[in-house]
């Protein structure tokens, strides 16, 4: 797990939405309010490694909407186990089978909700 504490030092991961899955605008707002805040953003396409990679320390946090539980339940374990947290957008219980999943290492999980609640209001579903 990595030990960054501030949003600005902090690689992030996400996926984005493609092949008219997901909702781009959606997608692109967030991402439009995250970009500025953090030292950058990747997308490796499996969020099952992203959160691998949150979890091992690789990444600092990980957000992304439309999931499925084949894409989330080993890593958000793995994230759970290696002392991270993970939850919706709005800090609420992760459930693998809504579509947000929000996993960091803990430290700039409040920061990143504080980011992601920026944008909230015009994304619900």
């Amino acid at each position: 797990m990595s030990a960054r504490r501030d949003l600005a030092d902090s690689l992030i991961a996400t996926g984005v939405p493609f092949a008219g899955a997901g909702n781009f605008e959606q997608w692109s707002k967030i991402a439009g309010e995250i970009a500025p805040r953090v030292a950058g953003i990747r997308r490796f396409g499996s969020a099952a490694l992203d959160l691998c990679y949150v979890a091992c320390g690789r990444f600092d946090g990980f957000w992304e909407l439309k999931l499925r539980p084949w894409d989330t339940a080993a890593g958000t374990l793995l994230v759970a186990e290696a002392g991270g947290r993970v939850t919706r957008f709005d800090g609420g219980p992760f459930d693998n089978y809504r579509p947000e999943c929000l996993a960091s290492n803990g430290r700039i999980h409040e920061e990143m909700m504080g980011v992601l609640a920026l944008e909230e209001a015009g994304c619900r579903r």
